[in-house]
C-alpha cells in the first residue's frame, strides 16, 4: 500500500471536526458557548479542508516570524508553514531562502559587511548574505523586515521588531497555541534547497527529524507535514521511516533540482501526469501544486476550466494543497482585481471558492483569515 493510501485510511479514523466560534456583541446577554474540549495529543487534521498560513500570516506581518505564525493560528489557520534552512552550526531556522538580505536588516549591519558574497544555489547565482555563513548567535542579532514593502507597506510598521526563529521555537509555539486555543495547530515544514545543503555538509533531514522527535510530533497522527520541491530528500525521509505525511511540491515549469543534479530529464510536468502522480504516491501523501496548475487562467484574465490534476491526484490517493493565495490585486487573476492599485485587495474570496469547488483539500494563503471565511462559505453552501 502506498504512503498516500495509508494516510487516507488514517484520516478516516482520526479526522477532527473543529467547531466554529462566533463573537458575542458587546452588551449582549447571550450566553457564551462552552469551550470545546482540549485536543487529543497528536490528533490529525489531514481529513479536513485545510487552511495553511503561508509563512504565517505573511499578508499581515513580516514572514517567518513568531508573530506571523501566531497571528495565523489566531486567525484560524489549521497549519503554519515554516521554511527551514541551516545556520553554520547546523541549527534549522525559518527563512524563505538562505539568502536573507530581503527578509532581514543584515545589509544595514556594518559588522557583517564582509559576509556579503555570491553563491550558486540550485544552478542560479545569488549575491547577498546567507544563513549558512552565520552562527545562530549571530543570526539572533538580526531583525526581520517585510519582503514585499511595495505591496505590503503596512507590514513595514513591524520591521525590526522580530528575530529569526528556530524550528524548535516554532514547534514550541505550536504546542502552546494548541493548548491555549484548544484546537490542534499543525506545522507544515518545507525543506529549502536540500541538495545544496547536502553539498556543503549541512544536511537538513537529520536535524529536522531530531527536532520533530524532541517536540514529540514525529508520529503518523502528528499534526505535521514535510514538503519539498525536490524528490530525493522526500524519498530519503520515507526510507528512513519518517511517519509524518510527506508532500511533493510541484511547479508549472522547470524540474526538481535533484533531477538536474542527477542528469534526470524529467520535469515537474512529468510528475503531474496521472502516471507521475501514481509514482509520487509511493513516497508521499500529497502534492502541493502551483495554483495555476489546478485552474489555469484564460486569455481574458478569468479563471479557466480546472485541469485533471485534482482528480488524478485523488485517484492516486494524494491530497492536493495548492499555493499561494493572496488578497492583493497584483496576485489575483485580472478579472478579479478591484481598482488599479496593485496593493489593493481584489475579489480573493471568489478565487478561493472556485478552488474549493474544484476539489482541493487545502490551500496555502498569506491571509489565513480570508481562507477561513472562504472555507466556511463553501462548507455552508447547499
Amino acid at each position: 500500500m502506498s504512503r498516500a493510501r495509508r494516510l487516507r485510511a488514517t484520516v478516516a479514523a482520526v479526522a477532527v471536526a473543529v467547531p466554529l466560534s462566533f463573537a458575542v456583541p458587546a452588551g449582549s446577554t447571550a450566553t457564551a458557548a462552552p469551550r470545546p474540549p482540549a485536543p487529543e495529543p497528536g490528533a490529525a487534521l489531514a481529513g479536513d479542508l485545510l487552511v495553511v498560513g503561508h509563512r504565517g500570516a505573511s499578508g499581515h506581518r513580516p514572514e517567518h516570524t513568531l508573530a506571523s505564525y501566531e497571528l495565523a493560528a489566531r486567525m484560524g489557520a489549521d497549519y503554519i508553514e515554516p521554511d527551514v534552512v541551516s545556520t553554520a552550526d547546523g541549527v534549522l531556522v525559518a527563512r524563505h531562502e538562505n539568502e536573507i538580505s530581503g527578509t532581514t536588516d543584515v545589509a544595514s549591519r556594518p559588522e557583517f559587511a564582509d559576509r556579503r558574497t555570491t553563491k550558486v544555489i540550485d544552478g542560479t547565482p545569488f549575491t547577498g548574505w546567507f544563513t549558512e555563513d552565520f552562527t545562530l548567535a549571530e543570526l539572533r542579532t538580526l531583525r526581520a523586515v517585510e519582503r514585499l514593502p511595495e505591496v505590503r507597506e503596512e507590514n513595514t510598521l513591524y520591521d525590526g521588531l522580530y528575530q529569526v526563529p528556530t524550528l524548535d521555537e516554532v514547534l514550541e509555539l505550536r504546542a502552546r497555541l494548541s493548548q491555549e486555543l484548544r484546537r490542534e495547530i499543525g506545522v507544515y515544514v518545507e525543506t529549502k534547497h536540500p541538495t545544496y545543503f547536502d553539498g556543503i555538509g549541512l544536511s537538513l533531514e537529520e536535524p529536522l527529524m531530531a527536532d520533530l522527535q524532541e517536540a514529540r510530533v514525529h508520529k503518523h497522527t502528528s499534526p505535521v507535514f514535510i514538503q519539498s520541491f525536490e524528490t530525493a530528500n522526500l524519498r530519503e525521509l520515507e526510507e528512513k521511516g519518517v511517519r509524518v505525511p510527506l508532500v511533493q511540491l510541484l511547479s508549472g515549469s522547470g524540474q526538481p533540482y535533484d533531477f538536474t543534479a542527477a542528469g534526470d530529464p524529467r520535469t515537474y510536468a512529468d510528475l503531474t501526469t496521472a502516471e507521475g502522480l501514481q509514482e509520487v504516491a509511493e513516497y508521499a501523501e500529497g502534492v502541493g501544486p502551483e495554483k495555476n496548475q489546478v485552474i489555469p487562467r484564460d486569455a481574458d484574465g478569468t479563471l479557466g476550466t480546472p485541469t485533471a490534476l485534482v482528480d488524478d491526484a485523488h485517484r492516486a490517493g494524494l491530497l492536493v494543497h495548492p499555493y499561494t493565495f493572496r488578497n492583493e490585486n497584483v496576485f489575483l487573476p485580472p478579472a478579479l482585481r478591484e481598482d488599479a492599485a496593485a496593493d489593493d485587495y481584489g475579489r480573493a474570496i471568489e478565487e478561493h471558492l472556485a478552488f474549493w469547488e474544484a476539489g482541493i483539500d487545502g490551500m496555502f494563503t498569506d491571509n489565513p483569515d480570508t481562507g477561513v471565511v472562504s472555507r466556511d462559505l463553501f462548507d455552508a453552501a447547499p
